[in-house]
């Protein structure tokens, strides 16, 4: 007797568990989510990563995040990268980009239990999509060590690069 209880206790509490992450995933207000995988965790200086969308919506505000997957052996403490967004006009805007990895003690910025770390990174924050049409975004690494122009070849423990756009209501 004691199991069947046991059994609903655990039945309920994951019904409720599934409830609140569906509810949760749904009051997000994503138009757009997409990741790519790096292969080996490897992410070469000349690989440029492309995400393209459609938007019909002229009007509503948005944020554009790009979404970071990082393994242990990512060796630096932060990122620089190169982010362009094509408009269906053909119309193009270049952005060089910081972000922060680690903390001051050199510990992984993000979330994740495991030795994956996600990193949710600001790009633009209120903006519209003028043009009716497929808009591109491309995202480039352009990290490189103190005093070598050349950057590095092959970005090591970035497993995953992603682009995440909210709609703001």
């Amino acid at each position: 007797m004691d199991a069947v209880k046991y059994l609903r206790s655990v039945s309920k509490f994951l019904l409720v568990l599934f409830t609140v992450i569906g509810l949760s995933s749904c009051s997000r207000n994503a138009v757009f989510q997409e990741y790519k995988n790096m292969d080996d965790a490897l992410w070469n200086k000349d690989s440029i990563i492309n995400f393209s969308f459609d938007s019909a919506d002229t009007i509503s505000k948005n944020n554009i995040y790009i979404n970071i997957r990082n393994n242990m052996d990512y060796e630096f403490s932060n990122l620089f990268l190169i982010v362009g967004i094509q408009f269906p006009d053909n119309y193009h805007i270049v952005d060089t980009l910081e972000y922060e990895m680690t903390d001051k003690n050199g510990r992984f910025l993000g979330t994740g239990i495991s030795d994956v770390k996600e990193n949710k990174l600001e790009y633009k924050t209120n903006v519209s999509f003028p043009s009716v049409g497929k808009y591109t975004i491309d995202v480039q690494q352009a990290m490189r060590k103190n005093q070598n122009v050349e950057g590095v070849v092959n970005l090591n423990g970035i497993t995953d690069v992603g682009v995440e756009i909210e709609k703001i209501n």
